[in-house]
């Protein structure tokens, strides 16, 4: 199944936190809930917000771009087994490098 976000949206893959381990060099277990990526991948993107006169403003991020995004602000989806991200341009800070 494709993704095909409107207007302004992102569909995002997070970065998962590989090692499993906190700042201070604790290991955490798989079952430990972990807070929510703040990093992704972008994957998708929408054709852009339409203004009041019906021009469209293209999403100043490209697919395979690396974001950094606001914690809260992206709704999570399920497809299939894979966990995604979709996002507003807003929500996200910046784009990493």
């Amino acid at each position: 199944m494709k993704i095909n976000p409107l207007s302004d949206r992102v569909v995002i893959e997070p970065l998962k936190d590989k090692e499993g381990k906190t700042k201070s060099g604790i290991y955490l277990p798989e079952t430990m809930d972990k807070e929510r990526s703040e990093q992704g991948t972008v994957i998708a993107i929408g054709p852009g917000k339409l203004t009041e006169e019906g021009k469209r403003i293209p999403v100043s991020v490209k697919k395979g771009d690396v974001v950094l995004f606001t914690k809260y602000g992206p709704n999570e989806i399920k497809v299939g087994e894979k966990e995604y991200l979709i996002a507003r341009e807003e929500d996200i800070l910046a784009i990493l490098e």
